[in-house]
């Protein structure tokens, strides 16, 4: 039933290092829910039933929190092969931490936390690894957390924007990338005002510091940038 999206799990970092022929029968063991979504759709709402650790195997969506107030925080981006969940996972909690929408069509599968670390029944070799890289996944998951925190830390709206393209470059391994994000959902992914963010985008472009079109940035004074995330 998986190996249609068996490229898609082997960049899984739920999976590494699980071969892939002893993945399709781990999986046929761990019988993960699959579900589909149409763009737009709740995939999660906050506060309702945890239904386990999802894996997004196709389309894309996003991680959204809602303020007091009732504003709404894009906490990060789900592409295929990404996770979600993990962090409540194993922590005693019945409902999802935060709500996740579907930016288009999405097919997601679920898994339960008793499946991961409970006793196999066909005592899969790789299910030990799986194990391991959970810990990891859900370390590695703290620490991106810490930087959102220092995201929304940064005072001025500058310096947010610079963090955020600088941290982009990097993880894309070059000064032109896509943003995953459209305008309203990055301004609301910084926590600013779309307004404020579409004007010193413009400025910052006017400077030479980086150019844009639609999704797609270029840095071109990188330099400048890191001036303004100290």
């Amino acid at each position: 039933m998986f190996t249609k999206w068996q490229a898609v799990l082997a960049h899984c970092p739920l999976f590494a290092g699980i071969d892939p022929a002893e993945l399709q029968i781990m999986l046929g063991c761990l019988n993960p829910e699959v579900r589909r979504y149409r763009k737009h759709e709740l995939v999660t709402v906050e506060g309702e039933r945890f239904l386990g650790v999802g894996v997004v195997l196709a389309g894309r969506a996003i991680v959204t929190k809602e303020s007091v107030a009732g504003n709404r925080v894009i906490l990060s981006t789900l592409q295929p092969g990404d996770l979600f969940g993990e962090m409540v996972a194993f922590s005693g909690r019945k409902g999802w931490p935060a709500t996740i929408l579907a930016q288009q069509e999405a097919t997601v599968f679920f898994l339960p936390p008793a499946k991961i670390v409970g006793n196999c029944p066909r005592q899969c070799p790789s299910h030990r690894r799986l194990i391991l890289n959970m810990l990891r996944i859900i370390s590695e998951k703290a620490l991106q957390l810490n930087r959102k925190v220092e995201h929304l830390t940064i005072k001025t709206l500058r310096g947010k924007i610079a963090v955020f393209l600088l941290e982009k470059a990097k993880e894309a391994g070059t000064t032109t990338f896509m943003l995953p994000f459209n305008r309203n959902e990055l301004a609301e992914y910084l926590n600013v005002a779309r307004p404020s963010l579409s004007r010193e985008l413009g400025r910052l472009k006017a400077e030479g510091v980086i150019d844009f079109h639609g999704a797609s940035v270029k840095i071109i004074d990188a330099e400048a940038l890191k001036r303004m995330a100290e």
